[in-house]
């Protein structure tokens, strides 16, 4: 096996420092972003340290499922602006080295992300997503307020549907609290009530719900008969064991299936409906998103190898803003494919084609001396938008002043 070039050692050890660096400060962004909903698990349901962190630990999966290709972008990125600025890709074309040399150590540095991001995405992402349903289950038998959301139609409860408009913490009340209760064989009951308290039993296996100043229509199925009457006070019991089995043992949304569930669903589905749909672009993005790793670095050494001025900023600027049209066009082909209008598969892989291409493309152009000066882009739209907004035209005096 032939042994790696000092160059390409060089340049693989230059984009673990940028890429570690972003990895920690992204995925410190992401956490922080759930910090105020781990501060109010905290101070406001009296959760343990312990619990919220575990919970935290099994949203991390979620996170790095877009970090790692965004820190492998910026590994690359980083270590051929600085290499450019420092004159030393001059040096190595100088020398003889082609530009095409400088690709295989950035290959090898996205596959090894891509690796870790397929592990993230195929692995570690549906056993975070199912062990922390059953973690919230088991916190809502003991904090029946956690499993209460406002503005949410909670179905985890057995043979009932509960909604309420806001929750009031602080006094544990409950205002505008609408329950469907179909527990009993051919009755449904709908219960309306403008304020509720709701109470914990001592041994914590249930709940009661006392309601004010409500109504309730009993609807008799079998006999066809509607009864409606008032009440002031009306206690209602929430069972918190068989509803948290409940949501433990409810059946798994796309992010908790594994690739051979996912496979095996869309299989075997009798119909093309909307949870169909959802099943299809989970399992294209569990590949396309680890494949963007090559895509985006790709394109982050075509970057990094554009003669630009200001090099580091701007360059660094460019990276951010491919890889947040990256995930605009993510975001844009879920909702497209989720609704129908063109396919799964082209809304999950066609982010990846269109960074690769123009990556492609830039290389191409720069491996042949023609490169693009793309900052010149950039300085155009600048100047633009400030004759536009009526800022005074600034002239540039050339030599003798």
């Amino acid at each position: 096996m032939k042994k790696p070039s000092i160059v390409s050692r060089y340049l693989f050890f230059e984009m673990i420092p940028p890429f570690g660096v972003t990895l920690v400060f992204f995925t410190f962004v992401f956490i922080m972003s759930s910090l105020l909903e781990l501060t109010n698990l905290i101070v406001n349901y009296r959760i343990g340290m312990g619990t919220v962190l575990i919970m935290l630990f099994y949203s991390v999966p979620y996170f790095l499922e877009f970090v790692i290709p965004m820190a492998v972008m910026m590994g690359v990125l980083l270590a051929f602006l600085r290499m450019s600025s420092d004159n030393e890709i001059i040096a190595l074309k100088a020398g003889g080295v082609s530009i095409y040399r400088l690709l295989p150590p950035a290959l090898v540095f996205c596959l090894l992300g891509f690796f870790a991001t397929a592990a993230v995405s195929i692995l570690a992402l549906p056993w975070g997503k199912t062990a922390f349903k059953k973690t919230l289950a088991e916190v809502g038998t003991r904090h029946v307020d956690v499993v209460l959301k406002e503005r949410t139609f909670t179905e985890s409860l057995p043979g009932m549907m509960l909604y309420i408009n806001r929750v009031d913490l602080k006094n544990r009340r409950l205002v505008d609290v609408f329950i469907e209760d179909r527990r009993k064989k051919g009755l449904v009951s709908t219960i309306v009530s403008p304020e509720g308290r709701l109470f914990r039993s001592e041994d914590g296996s249930s709940a009661r719900l006392r309601l004010f100043d409500g109504t309730i229509h009993h609807a008799d199925l079998a006999g066809q008969t509607v009864h409606f009457l008032r009440f002031d006070v009306y206690d209602f019991t929430l069972d918190l064991k068989t509803a948290a089995r409940n949501l433990a043992g409810s059946a798994p949304d796309e992010e908790e299936m594994t690739v051979s569930e996912l496979l095996q669903f869309v299989r075997q589905s009798p119909e093309k409906n909307e949870r169909y749909y959802k099943i299809l672009i989970e399992l294209h993005e569990r590949f396309s998103i680890p494949f963007a790793c090559f895509a985006l670095g790709l394109l982050a050494v075509s970057l990094g190898l554009q003669p630009m001025e200001g090099q580091r900023a701007i360059g660094l600027l460019f990276g951010l803003m491919f890889f947040t049209l990256y995930y605009i066009m993510l975001i844009m082909g879920w909702a497209f494919a989720e609704s129908g209008v063109y396919p799964p598969a082209l809304a999950m892989w066609l982010p990846n084609l269109v960074m690769g291409a123009i990556g492609a493309f830039l290389l191409v152009r720069t491996a042949r001396e023609r490169p693009m000066r793309i900052d010149s882009l950039l300085m155009a739209a600048l100047h633009l938008a400030r004759r536009r907004k009526g800022f005074p035209r600034r002239r540039i005096l050339r030599g003798r002043r």
